[in-house]
């Protein structure tokens, strides 16, 4: 097996349909399924079961993954090597960072970059799920959590509290929450993931059992809109909060541990000038 035919191998493992595969790896269907049918032929062995929901590893394909996956590691440690000697303030960056993130620091770090530096592209993808740096699916992530690679450098750009806000329309049809009420009688909107660790919702440390949850969004912009729009009152980091010109209740009162946003980076890239540029860029933006 060469590096090509462990690569088309890893994207149909990962994506389990051609379409998506064929996508990832940046070629046709056809050319997915021609490949994987010609290494199980050179291999002489079935790697995948073919089903209408798509492929899955047999116990051959399953032996397979792990020298594919050593192939790809190997491989993104030369590139990253090889980049990590570039001098030049030319070339791609690869962003991978969250929606709010995106339009409140990041973007505008792209416009001062391009000013500055024209022959470096940036590549922004903004997704709720973490790129995998070391498998080069981004050069700097942007994100509030901390990651725990070792071969991966993390530096905090904010530290930001997080605080309970509403629209002036909600505040006009509904009034202000009392404190240690339970929110009875109020409208809730939640941060998706504060809901998924089986503990009863609390919002800026107050037991929220007695309010209504309107709706989730596993998105800080996706939230602040619907605080925005009268949907409900929710909590949110505090820049975020003053920035969309929503008015903070109970401006004493703040979300355990607050919101931190890191930028992380695999420490072979760490001297590549064009993602050095970005770095100096976007922490000039959150300073």
């Amino acid at each position: 097996m060469n590096w090509d035919d462990a690569r088309i191998f890893l994207a149909l493992q990962r994506e389990g349909t051609l379409r998506r595969a064929a996508r990832v790896a940046g070629v046709d269907q056809a050319t997915i399924g021609r490949r994987i049918g010609v290494l199980e032929h050179n291999l002489g062995a079935t790697l995948f079961l073919r089903s209408s929901t798509g492929y899955t590893l047999t116990t051959a394909g399953s032996a397979v993954l792990h020298a594919a996956e050593r192939m790809e590691q190997f491989a993104n440690d030369l590139v990253r090597q090889a980049q990590g000697t570039d001098g030049r303030l030319e070339g791609e960056v690869k962003v991978a960072t969250t929606d709010s993130l995106a339009m409140e620091f990041v973007i505008p770090a792209i416009a001062d970059l391009h000013a500055r530096h024209p022959d470096v592209r940036v590549r922004l993808s903004v997704a709720t799920q973490m790129a995998n740096l070391a498998r080069r699916e981004a050069d700097i992530a942007i994100r509030n959590m901390k990651p725990d690679n070792p071969d991966l450098i993390a530096r905090q750009l904010a530290l930001w509290p997080v605080g309970l806000y509403a629209s002036t329309g909600y505040l006009e049809r509904h009034g202000a929450p009392t404190e240690h009420g339970g929110f009875k009688g109020h409208d809730l909107v939640y941060y998706q993931p504060y809901l998924e660790g089986g503990r009863p919702p609390t919002i800026v440390g107050e037991p929220a059992q007695a309010g209504r949850i309107v709706a989730t969004a596993n998105s800080s912009l996706m939230l602040r809109t619907l605080i925005s729009s009268g949907v409900g009152i929710g909590e949110l980091p505090v820049p975020m909060g003053e920035r969309g010109g929503l008015t903070r209740l109970w401006s004493d009162r703040e979300r355990e541990g607050g919101f931190a946003v890191w930028l992380v980076t695999h420490q072979d890239l760490r001297h590549t000038a064009r993602v050095r540029a970005f770095i100096d860029t976007v922490v000039a933006q959150f300073e």
